[in-house]
């Protein structure tokens, strides 16, 4: 069973940056797709970036498409996302989820959540 913890929100200024991450264990990440998903306040939680089981392939959102580099340590099992030019509507609680597959854009099919950790942009 596969647990995963987020860590590295906190309160940014606007156009600043944050580097999320996602610690991985009882089991390893290799064999997982990864995502990172968003819940802002008052919205329903939403895709942000994608990796591969390898870390070779990714996938973004166009909200965040040039801003956010989503990447993957196998032998650390950790996945990252750094985030740079904040605006104050990326503020939102940031999750992790994993797959045992390829990794994709839609939630329902993620097998395993963390708990998210909270972002906040000021102005």
């Amino acid at each position: 069973q596969m647990q995963l913890v987020e860590s590295g929100g906190g309160l940014v200024q606007a156009g600043g940056s944050l580097r999320l991450s996602c610690a991985a264990s009882g089991s390893t990440v290799r064999m997982y797709g990864m995502g990172w998903f968003r819940q802002a306040p008052g919205k329903e939680r939403e895709f942000l970036a994608a990796v591969s089981r390898s870390g070779s392939k990714t996938s973004y959102a166009d909200s965040v498409e040039g801003r956010c580099t989503i990447s993957k340590d196998n032998a650390k099992n950790i996945m990252y996302l750094q985030m740079n030019s904040l605006k104050p509507e990326d503020t939102a609680v940031y999750y992790c989820a994993a797959r045992y597959s390829l990794y994709d854009v839609v939630q329902y099919r993620y097998d395993f959540w963390g708990q998210g950790t909270r972002a906040t942009v000021s102005s």
